[in-house]
């Protein structure tokens, strides 16, 4: 099977590793010193105090790798627009392409959302460029629970977690959805099929849409602030906004914020994906995991002060620092 990692970042590299283990010819597109490291190590994964390094092909150029059978769409919210521009020579007829993302994607509504099913959110998708390039029909969601670093270019560092939640927009249980998490599997994943991916994506955002802009404004470790009451309440109002939103579009979630805030607890002192952009100087996710929610809170009605007041401080602080 022909597969393609699009960004070989953490999430990116790891899942490219199991795949070419697993026997998929890999390929990835790549640039600078992430390319010129896989061209002269392989793709590099350290994992259970062992590193093992796989061939594969890359590149900066899509069309030096053709048609593939399965793109891996691993990149940052912030980079779409640039691969939606150059991501056609990659695909063929039937080529899937899997979103293992972070917040929620450009094809959420699709095939799901009550009155508000087919609708295109502007937060993440302005000029449609997205749909355009990626419509839902090649689209099989993935909710990533692992962790994973860059410790450096082409070499990726998995810390824990295992599992890759995926799923047809539409719910259906398709050949092709099953099909891929047996690969999966067979590539050493903890694979679930869901009935509703846009669930689990609006689960995992529930915990990081807040704590990921909170750690970047502050430079604070997760343990920090959650020991914090006051931005812990912030934290569980925004949450309850977001709760309220799901609920109105059919995907209702039964914990509270403070059961949420026990799981964050467990990490101990956990540095977000965003506080590591932020110290990296990388452009932040901020629209598909905050600005997303309050369009989505104006769509159903719902009052969202407490998501606006997060959205402006991180926004503002993004710009000042030129990540957004």
């Amino acid at each position: 099977m022909k597969v393609c990692i699009y960004g070989a970042g953490a999430i990116g590299g790891w899942i490219g590793s199991g795949l070419a283990q697993a026997g998929c010819r890999v390929s990835v597109v790549a640039r600078g010193a992430t390319l010129e490291a896989l061209q002269v190590h392989g793709l590099r994964l350290k994992q259970g105090g062992q590193l093992t390094s796989q061939a594969v092909a890359c590149s900066a150029t899509p069309a030096d790798l053709g048609v593939q059978d399965l793109v891996v769409l691993a990149v940052k919210a912030p980079s779409l627009p640039d691969v939606a521009r150059h991501i056609a020579p990659l695909l063929g007829p039937a080529t899937v392409v899997l979103t293992a993302m972070n917040g929620v994607p450009w094809w959420f509504l699709q095939g799901f959302g009550g009155a508000l099913a087919g609708r295109r959110l502007t937060s993440v998708d302005p000029g449609g460029t997205l749909a355009q390039a990626l419509p839902a029909s090649r689209i099989i969601g993935c909710v990533v629970h692992a962790s994973c670093s860059v410790d450096e270019p082409g070499l990726v560092h998995h810390h824990f977690g295992n599992k890759l939640i995926v799923g047809e927009p539409s719910g259906e249980q398709t050949a092709r959805v099953v099909q891929l998490a047996g690969l999966l599997e067979k590539a050493g994943f903890e694979a679930p099929v869901s009935g509703q991916i846009q669930q689990d994506i609006w689960f995992k955002l529930w915990g990081n849409m807040t704590v990921n802009p909170i750690s970047a404004l502050t430079g604070a470790t997760t343990d920090l602030i959650m020991d914090d009451a006051l931005v812990r309440g912030f934290i569980s109002s925004v949450m309850l906004e977001a709760k309220e939103i799901g609920a109105r579009i059919g995907i209702p979630i039964a914990q509270q914020p403070e059961d949420r805030h026990q799981v964050t607890r467990k990490l101990g002192a956990f540095k977000t994906s965003m506080l590591q952009d932020v110290e990296a100087g990388k452009a932040v996710e901020l629209d598909a995991l905050v600005t997303v929610v309050k369009e989505l809170g104006e769509l159903t009605g719902v009052p969202t002060p407490f998501t606006d007041a997060l959205l402006g401080l991180a926004r503002v602080q993004a710009r000042v620092k030129g990540l957004y």
